[in-house]
């Protein structure tokens, strides 16, 4: 395939609604410099892998960058029994996953190839668009060149794991020009690109590896001007997966370094319109097969830990009605379910977008949000739907006490992970 770059739609308009959520922001902003010297906010936080692509400018560089952060990556499409679906011939086709991102990759289709042709995956389907405007080249001036560069490894690493995972689905990267960091940084451009990919008709999914700490917006109602876009893209049919984190149950302040000494949440992972995916740990053998059940991503092993928590901002949604006994509280919990993230949960969100463009394939069409169906129906069944319970780790860190793994639902896994061979069917069925 070809590699197309889509320069922004000059006749799409920016939702009036996320504006106003920027002028909240730069009021919220301009106070706080009035008080004090400002400080620069903090950045997105970025897994050591992401990081790693600092300094990679070249194809064959970017490409042993990711040999080093995924080199166990093929034998995951065994290990969550991807592989048995394809053999079905359900393998993406038909298709379409973007991934939401600042700065993107340009070079990002090269990449991806270079890396399948290693590892026995097709080549790969790659468009590139800008619909939030041009996005700068990560050496032009005013851009922070390692911060750039980290983006387009978490790019590059977004697209591998989708690609392993449903190696036939149409991969979209969706590129804007603005750094998501804290607060509402970088999310209006990223909200007006969800529109962009749901008036288009473009995205079957959309997998969002960022987040920003609750208490780091003007507060915690003025979160919800995000909420339109995702609203529209929902009643679309598109399905909206994020990352719980990598700070176990806290956060980083929006002025960094450093993180809450008490326990926050993060949107969109704590929005009910998305699902949120936890971070496990997958322990394989040479061919791929498990040794020893999944755990979670803890600070103790990994040396931090996967987000899991309660929102302050949005309530407990009517399809967690079930579980508030176990939650203890009238506000949305997550993750809803997990997938390996010992590459942070940035890892675990593309790789269960990439389990859902095989279910696209598998229901002929869009999924919409599945929340429900897997909180009512796929959860309960367990092992019978394909969702496999997570029972160890904990996800406190930086003091911080975090939420434990238990049998069943639990706040740190959510329902825990998947076997995508009777998930996907499952998951199909319920949807009907």
């Amino acid at each position: 395939m070809t590699l197309r770059v889509r320069p922004v739609v000059r006749g799409f308009r920016r939702p009036m609604i996320l504006l106003a959520g920027v002028a909240l922001a730069g009021t919220s902003l301009a106070a706080a410099a009035n008080a004090a010297p400002p400080k620069p906010p903090a950045q997105h936080h970025f897994s050591a892998a992401a990081k790693s692509f600092a300094g990679a400018t070249t194809v064959p560089d970017r490409v042993a960058k990711l040999e080093a952060a995924m080199s166990a990556l093929p034998k995951e499409s065994t290990a969550y029994q991807a592989t048995k679906l394809w053999n079905e011939g359900i393998t993406g086709a038909g298709s379409t996953v973007a991934t939401l991102v600042s700065f993107g990759d340009d070079k990002v289709k090269e990449v991806l190839d270079q890396y399948s042709q290693k590892h026995g995956l097709p080549p790969a389907n790659v468009e590139i668009l800008q619909p939030s405007g041009p996005v700068p080249a990560c050496t032009d001036p005013g851009v922070n060149t390692s911060e750039c560069q980290s983006w387009g490894g978490e790019t590059d690493l977004d697209v591998t794991m989708m690609h392993a995972m449903a190696p036939n689905a149409k991969i979209v990267v969706a590129a804007t020009p603005i750094a998501e960091t804290q607060g509402f940084t970088g999310l209006p451009e990223m909200m007006h690109a969800v529109d962009y990919l749901t008036q288009h008709r473009i995205a079957d999914v959309i997998s969002m590896s960022f987040g920003t700490t609750e208490e780091n917006f003007p507060s915690f109602s003025s979160i919800k001007t995000l909420d339109p876009a995702l609203d529209r893209a929902s009643r679309a049919g598109v399905t909206m997966v994020a990352s719980s984190g990598d700070d176990g149950p806290t956060g980083a302040y929006l002025q960094g370094p450093g993180n809450y000494p008490y326990r926050v949440a993060s949107w969109p992972a704590g929005d009910p319109r998305v699902t949120t995916l936890g971070g496990t740990q997958l322990h394989l053998d040479a061919k791929g097969n498990r040794t020893k059940p999944d755990d979670l991503v803890t600070a103790e092993k990994n040396g931090f830990s996967e987000g899991a928590g309660l929102s302050k901002a949005y309530a407990r949604p009517s399809w967690q009605n079930g579980v508030k006994e176990i939650t203890g509280s009238k506000m949305r919990s997550f993750p809803d379910i997990s997938m390996e993230g010992v590459q942070g949960t940035s890892q675990s969100a593309p790789l269960f977008a990439g389990v859902l463009a095989l279910a696209v394939q598998a229901n002929h069409g869009r999924l919409g949000q599945i929340n429900p169906a897997l909180y009512t129906k796929l959860g309960p069944s367990g092992t019978a739907s394909g969702v496999i319970d997570v029972t160890e780790g904990d996800n406190s860190q930086d003091g911080v006490v975090g939420f434990k793994a238990a049998q069943g639902f639990d706040i740190a896994s959510g329902w825990g992970t998947v076997d995508a061979s009777v998930f996907v069917p499952a998951l199909v069925k319920a949807l009907h």
